[in-house]
């Protein structure tokens, strides 16, 4: 059994994740074969589309494997993370221009690194069980895999609520926000598979194709752009705390538990995108401004050491939530030293 599962399937290439018990998370070597077989696909004329699942009910990929990098960021290696990024933010941008269709079927936990291979496609499909999240904040990141363009462009100020509180979106959330494209019953997702793979034919999706389901988020909008149209951490905190509202208390709860100095960035990154009208390139690169300087100056270590490894859910970060300066914030993101990332075909593949 191998981790992924990559092969041509009548008019579609398959891309399969297959790591349930892991819930699918991305190896290194799983971004490196999708990759691979994307650009083999492009100029295969056979092919009209790639179609992309996972293994399981519980997850379509939960995120990426991070245990790697933690051994190695503990050992004072920052140049695996920072590879493993580069390369990784590649494979998203190439998802995302991709000259035939993607179809993805995303079940489950749909989270970090899952959204930088699943929500970048052209056909993005929910069913009832569909979580999607970007939970970076909580580890010591940002949203990443191009998960803070997704959230620059969601309605009003959806997206820095939902990457500074980590919420979930379900299926109608999904779509609302623009993570997903089309809501389709789980009972008919073989079957539609079956007909890409046999003709290449996008229409047995739109056929299958029922009304999104109610949106939380999207009935929560005003509330949501009040509270988190702020521009900077420190100004989204204090009002906050000056609304004394359940859903402003619990949304203050969310924020306390994540990393202050990625809380901040992740304001910052998302204005500079939505002021700039950046493209989902430039969203990459910006967030390896970040994720390359994560384990050495930010939490990324300290997060996983809580979450992952000890599992004591007690992480010290390095700024409490009313003590990031601008400062704080422009070392984090100021133009990278050493290799960016980059988005043409890598040499050795």
């Amino acid at each position: 059994m191998t981790d992924i599962d990559i092969r041509k399937d009548g008019h579609a290439g398959r891309i399969t994740l297959n790591r349930p018990k892991a819930l699918n998370a991305l190896t290194y070597e799983m971004c490196l074969a999708i990759e691979d077989a994307l650009w083999e696909w492009r100029a295969d004329p056979t092919i009209k589309l790639a179609l992309i699942d996972a293994v399981g009910d519980k997850a379509f990929c939960a995120g990426g494997d991070i245990a790697e990098r933690y051994a190695t960021g503990t050992a004072g290696d920052y140049a695996y993370g920072q590879r493993f990024w580069r390369d990784e933010y590649r494979m998203n941008a190439l998802v995302s221009e991709y000259p035939k269709p993607v179809v993805s079927f995303l079940q489950g936990f749909t989270m970090g690194g899952g959204v930088g291979v699943g929500c970048h496609g052209s056909h993005r499909v929910v069913g009832d069980s569909s979580k999607i999240a970007m939970p970076e904040c909580g580890i010591g990141l940002i949203p990443d895999v191009g998960g803070s363009y997704l959230l620059a462009h969601a309605p009003g100020h959806l997206g820095e609520y939902l990457g500074m509180t980590t919420d979930r979106m379900g299926p109608g959330d999904a779509i609302h926000v623009g993570f997903a494209d089309l809501y389709v019953p789980e009972d008919k997702w073989q079957g539609i598979k079956a007909h890409l793979c046999a003709d290449g034919d996008l229409a047995a999706l739109a056929t299958a194709a029922r009304p999104a389901p109610d949106a939380p988020l999207k009935e929560a909008q005003a509330q949501i752009d009040a509270l988190f149209g702020g521009g900077s951490l420190g100004e989204i905190v204090d009002t906050l705390r000056a609304d004394t509202s359940r859903f402003a208390q619990d949304a203050l709860a969310r924020l306390s538990r994540s990393a202050p100095l990625s809380l901040a960035c992740t304001v910052a990154i998302l204005h500079q995108l939505r002021a700039e009208q950046g493209d989902l390139r430039q969203a990459l690169q910006l967030e390896y401004r970040f994720t390359s300087r994560s384990m050495e100056h930010g939490d990324f270590i300290e997060g996983i050491r809580a979450a992952i490894i000890d599992k004591d859910k007690s992480p010290k970060w390095s700024h409490d939530l009313d003590r990031v300066s601008d400062s704080d914030v422009a070392a984090m993101l100021r133009p990278v030293e050493g290799t960016e990332v980059t988005f043409e075909r890598r040499s050795e593949a």
